[in-house]
């Protein structure tokens, strides 16, 4: 069989796959393959036996559901290729999605931590990455790469390239605009085409985002992470009023399937504001 490794040389020069996603494939694929190094015939059952083996670890089924993922792409090249006779993927299908309500966080919540932000130890930058984050619902992977010519001050728009390479267009307000300028004129020195610059005047990382919101919430009285205001934003924007395709449009979703969870947050509230305040909620 051709080595996994051609394969996420492929994802990465041919499909433009983020270097996350590859580095999730690339352990994914590896474990497969530790796993059938002794089986001569890879069919569709040594394949049920591998998901077996992850049922019986515990893995969660939105890791399993990866597994098959790249699974699935890996073997479709091979099949594609002609490194195998025939695709056992064909017949696996994903487990069963839980249900897990997304993180998000109310308003005033969202108020604290900014708050909190631009008055501990404040940079203009940190106050900048958690507005932008709140107010176009973008990933931080597309904050990073976010270069200044990609922002339209004039319309307040911004151009972001998403998974799988696609570029969409999102929308910012004035308070974001404000956020901006202040940093382009008053923090940000010149020397890169990125918007957010690390101390080192170079683009900052994810894991550099990352570190910055660790470093706030061992203080601050909100603790969240910078995936949660993506979660916010589209919470926020449901509740007041916004429709569901909108609101995949803006996340850069594939599917609506997968913006709809955040229809089963607004709901959650909605009963939750019921219960407290209507006056035959209870006995």
């Amino acid at each position: 069989m051709m080595s996994y490794k051609e394969y996420l040389k492929y994802l990465e020069i041919e499909k433009k796959y983020s270097p996350l996603t590859i580095k999730n494939y690339e352990k994914d694929l590896e474990l497969f393959h530790n796993f059938i190094k002794e089986e001569s015939n890879i069919d569709v059952k040594v394949v049920r036996k591998f998901l077996s083996f992850l049922y019986e670890k515990k893995y969660s089924k939105k890791t399993i559901s990866r597994m098959i993922s790249a699974l699935r792409g890996y073997f479709k090249y091979l099949h594609k290729n002609d490194s195998i006779n025939e695709n056992p993927m064909l017949l696996i299908s994903n487990p069963k999605k839980e249900t897990k309500l997304p993180n998000f966080l109310y308003y005033d919540q969202l108020t604290d931590f900014i708050n909190y932000v631009q008055t501990s130890e404040f940079k203009k930058r940190d106050y900048l990455i958690v507005e932008l984050l709140y107010s176009t619902g973008i990933r931080v992977s597309e904050l990073v790469n976010l270069k200044i010519s990609d922002i339209d001050l004039s319309n307040n728009m911004i151009r972001v390239l998403g998974k799988g390479n696609k570029e969409r267009i999102v929308i910012f307000g004035d308070v974001a605009k404000e956020a901006i300028l202040d940093y382009l004129n008053n923090e940000r020195k010149v020397g890169s085409d990125y918007l957010i610059l690390n101390n080192n005047n170079q683009q900052i990382t994810t894991r550099g985002i990352e570190y910055l919101f660790n470093k706030y919430n061992k203080t601050s009285k909100t603790k969240i992470t910078p995936h949660t205001l993506r979660h916010t934003f589209a919470t926020h924007m449901l509740n007041e009023g916004a429709d569901l395709k909108s609101v995949q449009e803006l996340l850069g979703h594939e599917n609506l399937s997968t913006t709809q969870v955040y229809t089963h947050v607004s709901n959650e509230r909605l009963r939750s504001v019921y219960l407290n305040n209507h006056p035959r909620a209870k006995k």
